[in-house]
């Protein structure tokens, strides 16, 4: 009976630590955290875009850094169409030779194209 009771308190004990765990990494994949996945091929016409359009890259005081927000009076691009589908429902900022993909409702920085 007590090998009963050990091996039921210790499932309980490991399923409860299984519960934590997936809370844990379910409340640290928010929008900040969620890569946006772009094709190779997107990543050059982007790059391509940024020199062939001569596009200027925004100065701010702070720098710009994924996971951060793009300050209200720095004003947020459009992405071309053929930047590839995944990114079609962002905006972009060209900061310090970095082109980095903004979330247009929170104003934050998603990911940056090297």
């Amino acid at each position: 009976m007590k090998k009963f009771l050990l091996i039921s308190a210790a499932a309980s004990l490991m399923a409860t630590a299984a519960v934590a765990q997936t809370t844990v990494t379910t409340t640290t994949t928010g929008t900040a955290g969620t890569a946006v996945q772009i094709e190779p091929q997107y990543r050059t016409k982007i790059k391509s875009y940024i020199t062939e359009h001569k596009i200027r890259p925004v100065t701010t005081k702070e720098k710009i850094v994924v996971g951060g927000r793009v300050p209200a009076d720095v004003e947020l691009a459009t992405v071309p169409a053929d930047w590839g589908p995944t990114v079609t429902k962002y905006r972009y900022v060209y900061s310090g030779d970095r082109v980095m993909l903004v979330d247009p409702g929170s104003r934050t920085v998603v990911q940056e194209i090297d």
